[in-house]
């Protein structure tokens, strides 16, 4: 199959149908797509779930502008596929960026494996305080001597991360499954926003123009919502804690198009400047616990409360009910106790090991169901409505595990060529975002800026204002 042709196949996931609580039945509303359906292969419908997730925000952007906008977007396989794997591509200064710090990734117990994640310094040392170890190769041994759940167990109460890696049977039948399946991929609760409010669309490709976006979020999933928003023409202002600072990576990965602030929220003239922005936004995107931001305030009920005219849109791990709710949670940390990467293992006795997703698909999905969300409840704001929308990484791996692997045949993506702009960190090579707007690729229209350079306030057309 050519690489810009499209036959008929297995639909992508219909996450979209999440949307309809907000937006009404959608019926055969189609979003054109060119490319394959099928190409990273494997046990799961990972390119359904890009799909899908993908054609979700489509169609939410679509409601805010009428019958007919969702015909001027559409989808490309291979850009889709690109963007799920945007830190992959990243190149800056002509190298790859490595992914997984050293101890991140997969490692022996006594009793099978266990997942770490120790990307965040702070998260590395939690793992060697657990383990009683101060160096990898010392850690690594112990790891071999000790239970699985017993790491779990003592990694995590010391405020990392560390997970057994399960069959997906397993998972499907425990606690954490079964509230996971009692709830949407994107689950709202509507309140009164007050009196009606309709955003209009500004001139395409940039129809959000003048939205105002409030990023309170780190990793992967929120910043890529909110990385999309911004590319729609949206004012994003991501604000990060002075003392845990992102990955600068990762920060330059998730920041094109969108402004970085530092703010202390233990600060209480901090907390009153952010709430005179909240004052002023449409939409506010949480991606830290809500025990984090609840001792501040600014968790998502609260801030619904504070302000009833914001979209809220929050980020979980794991759901709201279960024995995982509130817990920490990482994209790789979901595929090992929900199965996926179980399912994903290679090799044959002694030298089977467990593998990973082809991409980090359940950041990039979440990150598009949250985009989704956020245009949904923007649309809602019409008819007088607002509230929250909670998206969850766990929920996210069931709509994979329970999709199933499609019978396509395979096809082959197009190349992407890799877009290039200069920034603080380097020469920057990159790929787009996965919307084409009338026919045109959407692209990004700033590279990201120098981590913490902006001040607290909103942009307006002529620059910086309060």
């Amino acid at each position: 199959m050519a690489a810009n042709e499209t036959l008929e196949s297995t639909p992508p996931l219909r996450l979209r149908a999440a949307l309809e609580p907000l937006l009404g039945p959608d019926g055969e509303l189609a979003v054109s797509r060119t490319g394959p359906r099928r190409w990273w292969q494997g046990p799961l419908d990972v390119e359904g779930l890009a799909l899908g997730s993908a054609e979700a925000v489509a169609v939410a952007l679509g409601a805010l502008g009428g019958d007919r906008a969702t015909s001027r977007i559409s989808l490309d396989s291979s850009v889709v596929a690109a963007s799920f794997g945007s830190f992959e591509a990243l190149r800056v200064d002509g190298a790859q960026r490595e992914g997984f710090a050293p101890l991140s990734g997969f490692h022996r117990t006594a009793d099978g494996w266990v997942r770490l994640h120790a990307n965040y310094p702070h998260h590395e040392r939690a793992l060697f305080e657990a383990i009683g170890e101060s160096d990898r190769d010392g850690l690594v041994a112990e790891l071999s001597r000790r239970a699985g759940a017993d790491v779990e167990e003592r990694v995590t109460a010391h405020g990392g991360l560390a997970a057994v890696v399960r069959k997906h049977s397993e998972w499907l039948d425990t606690p954490s499954a079964a509230a996971l399946r009692g709830v949407p991929w994107i689950r709202f609760e509507r309140s009164s926003s007050g009196d009606a409010q309709a955003f209009t669309l500004r001139e395409w490709p940039r129809p959000l123009h003048g939205l105002r976006v409030l990023d309170l979020t780190r990793v992967i999933a929120g910043p890529s919502a909110t990385r999309l928003l911004g590319a729609l023409g949206a004012d994003v202002l991501r604000v990060d804690p002075p003392g845990i600072p992102e990955l600068w990576d990762l920060h330059v990965d998730t920041g094109f198009d969108k402004r970085s602030a530092i703010a202390d929220l233990g600060d209480r003239a901090t907390r009153e400047r952010l709430h005179t922005l909240l004052a002023a936004a449409d939409i506010v995107v949480l991606g830290y616990r809500p025990c984090a931001l609840g001792r501040y305030g600014f968790d998502p009920v609260s801030l619904r409360e504070a302000h009833p005219r914001l979209a809220v849109v929050a980020l979980e791990a794991w759901g709201a009910t279960g024995p995982h709710a509130g817990k920490r949670g990482f994209d790789s940390i979901v595929q090992a106790v929900t199965g996926i990467s179980h399912l994903y293992g290679s090799g044959v006795g002694d030298d089977w090991r467990p593998g990973a997703l082809p991409v980090q698909a359940l950041d990039h999905a979440t990150g598009q169901g949250m985009a989704a969300a956020a245009l949904a409840l923007l649309r809602a704001r019409e008819n007088g409505q607002s509230g929250i929308a909670y998206v969850s990484l766990a929920r996210t791996a069931l709509e994979l595990l329970t999709a199933g692997a499609p019978a396509d045949r395979p096809g082959q993506l197009s190349a992407v060529e890799l877009r290039e702009a200069p920034s603080p960190y380097g020469a920057l090579q990159f790929v787009p975002p996965p919307l084409t707007i009338d026919g045109r690729q959407l692209e990004y229209a700033s590279a990201p800026e120098e981590y913490g350079a902006s001040p607290l306030r909103w942009q307006s057309p002529n620059g910086i204002s309060g």
